[in-house]
């Protein structure tokens, strides 16, 4: 697929993780909270490198930025290949996510319980990461079969135009 199928793709995965995971914290008492967790990444990289830590409203805002931007290129990877293996490249690349979401904040030095205080916050945050792996590859699959039909349509007005 064409490079700026699977960006626009990327991006949208991402940001469909965004509000899924924004939605449901508000819904469900366990949900994972990969917001909090974004935030512990960053502020733990500022304290290593020896910056000091916004107020939360800014870092909470500085990790939903990275968020986006990270996940929005690792999304766009479903777009390498054959279009018709996208969306399981989109689902494979989400469970890798996600199943990284789950397992390595602890050897990471972060806080574990944002993704794995239960099973059920576990399995969220994997689902969380397959859907925005599905959509992102769905949307690059989509804007592909737009540009070809458009294309198809310029092809026929050029051939009827020439023949008159």
């Amino acid at each position: 697929m064409k490079g700026m199928y699977a960006l626009e793709g990327g991006l949208a995965g991402a940001v469909a993780l965004t509000l899924i995971s924004e939605t449901v914290k508000r819904a469900i008492p366990h949900a994972p909270r990969v917001d909090l967790l974004g935030m512990n990444a960053l502020s733990k990289g500022l304290k290593i490198i020896g910056a000091r830590k916004p107020e939360d409203r800014k870092l909470y805002t500085w990790a939903l930025a990275g968020d986006l931007i990270s996940n929005a290129a690792y999304y766009s990877i479903a777009g390498i290949g054959k279009k018709d293996n996208a969306l399981l490249r989109g689902a494979a690349l989400g469970f890798g996510a996600g199943l990284g979401a789950v397992l390595l904040p602890k050897p990471l030095g972060l806080k574990d319980h944002y993704t794995d205080r239960t099973l059920s916050t576990r399995v969220l945050t994997v689902g969380l990461y397959v859907a925005g792996g599905i959509i992102a590859a769905a949307v690059m699959k989509w804007a592909d079969k737009k540009k070809q039909r458009s294309n198809q349509d310029w092809e026929q007005r050029l051939m009827t135009s020439s023949m008159a």
